[in-house]
This record gives structure tokens, C-alpha cells and sequence, in this order.
């Protein structure tokens, strides 16, 4: 990770400016919305969050800061939307776009995490729960940042860089 720039695209520069681990923050940048997904301090569970509607940065930054003080984040992941040849398209460039403002904007590490299937995994879970179509929709968001984060924890906690 370069000094100052606060972003990572891998897990060794991300866990390297987290020595002491802590509770990481995953967003699921969409559009319209932001899922947003949390894990414990050791890094164990992620689990899904709030699903917050997606404004001018400004509001969203305040938003997330608020979320960020509230569960003590020391870190945020951030699912990279990259096309399946492992490409990146618009929607990536603008990802990495909102992690630059958002390591800014919270003075806090950013991990750029892969995220291709990460929104058909948690809708295949959310179905396997039986949830209905309408609180799928609603949540699918913040489930998404969950199976993102889990991925990334899993390699932080295991060493699988």
C-alpha cells in the first residue's frame, strides 16, 4: 500500500496497516444503494448490515462515518464489481473512485475485494432461508457485503493472500 494512499488491492498491504486486526466495515457499492456488512474485532463472522440509499458522497460519507464510529471499524473492504475474465469495466473504476474518497474521508485502510458472485451467493442463501422475493430485494444489498467481507476475512484470518 502506497504511504498515505490507504488503499489495498490485496490482503498482506491490507493486513500489514492492520497489525492489531479490529472491526472491519464491508460496503457493496451500488447505484441506488450501499449494502453494508460488519465483523468482529478477530475476524471471524462477517454478517450483514444496513442497507443505506446511495446520495451525493457528502451524505453517504456521514452515513458511513456515523456506522464507522459506532462499531469502532478500524478497517473498510470494498467489493471491486470486476467483469468475469477478471477485467475492469466503468463499474469498477468507479469503486475504486468511492474508495479513494472514502479512505479520505475516514482516515481508514480500504481493501479493494473482488466481488463477482458475491450477490448470486447470498441470494442462493437468502432462497436456501426461504426468504421471501420482497425481503430478498430488500436485503440483498447488505448480504452481498457479507459474502464479500467473509471472503476477505477468511483470507485476512488464514493467511491466503
Amino acid at each position: 500500500m502506497a504511504a498515505g494512499a490507504l488503499i489495498a488491492d490485496n490482503a498482506i498491504d491490507f493486513r500489514t496497516a492492520l497489525p492489531g486486526g479490529g472491526a472491519l466495515l464491508a460496503l457493496d457499492v451500488g447505484t441506488k444503494t450501499v449494502g453494508t456488512a460488519f465483523c468482529d474485532a478477530g475476524w471471524r463472522f462477517a454478517s450483514p448490515g444496513k442497507t443505506l440509499p446511495r446520495g451525493k458522497f457528502t451524505h453517504d460519507a456521514q452515513l458511513i462515518g456515523d456506522l464507522v464510529a459506532q462499531r469502532s471499524v478500524r478497517g473498510v473492504v470494498i467489493g471491486l464489481p470486476r467483469n468475469m475474465d477478471g477485467s475492469e469495466g466503468p463499474r469498477a473504476q468507479a469503486s475504486r473512485a468511492y474508495a479513494r474518497n472514502i479512505a479520505a474521508s475516514l482516515n481508514l485502510p480500504v481493501l479493494l475485494w473482488d466481488e463477482r458472485w458475491s450477490t448470486a451467493s447470498a441470494e442462493a442463501a437468502m432462497i436456501g432461508q426461504d426468504m421471501s422475493r420482497a425481503k430478498r430485494a430488500e436485503k440483498i444489498d447488505s448480504h452481498a457485503a457479507a459474502v464479500i467481507l467473509q471472503g476477505a476475512i477468511d483470507a485476512l484470518a488464514g493467511g491466503a493472500f
